[in-house]
């Protein structure tokens, strides 16, 4: 049964920390496969629409993103841009309780990892879920939105990821 694990916030030092990659050899373990319902029922239940497994103290190459088809799961993940276009978006963060902030991300990403079973997945993003995606993707490298945040605000339009 999954259960919800306790966030971690700023400014806990693991937070900015870049996160390892995992073996493909345990991605099969029921351990790591329990660890993986675990993250999805936290970024469920702290309403979420993506979590990375920093923001629950454990320093791996994961993260989660709810996708309109439910929750997936991207295991040592590579995000790049495929476009110059920059689009502002007010952000939040589990791990950043209570700030808000607007940040330039790219308006598409292409997404390249393993996905729950060590399957090589790819795939494009674009609007609202290249930004969670690229949010996601700076917690596995030490980054915070508030790092790249160009001003801050009271929070009225933010999901936070």
């Amino acid at each position: 049964m999954p259960k919800t694990l306790p966030l971690v916030t700023i400014p806990t030092p693991s937070l900015r920390v870049r996160s390892v990659e995992v073996d493909p050899a345990v991605i099969g373990t029921p351990d790591f496969q329990l660890f993986l319902d675990d993250l999805i029922q936290t970024m469920f239940d702290d309403n979420g629409v993506g979590i990375a497994s920093p923001q629950v103290g454990r320093n791996d190459r994961i993260f989660v993103v709810d996708e309109k088809s439910g929750p997936r799961v991207i295991i040592n993940p590579e995000v790049t841009a495929t476009t110059k276009s920059l689009v502002e978006s007010e952000e939040g963060c589990l791990s950043v309780p209570g700030v808000y902030g607007i940040v330039e991300r790219f308006k598409k990403v292409h997404v390249t990892g393993l996905d729950r079973h060590g399957r090589k997945m790819a795939f494009d993003a674009r609007g609202f879920m290249a930004i969670v995606y690229q949010h996601e993707y700076d917690h596995l490298n030490g980054v915070l939105f508030i790092d790249k945040a160009i001003r801050m605000t009271k929070g009225g339009n933010s999901v936070r990821v």
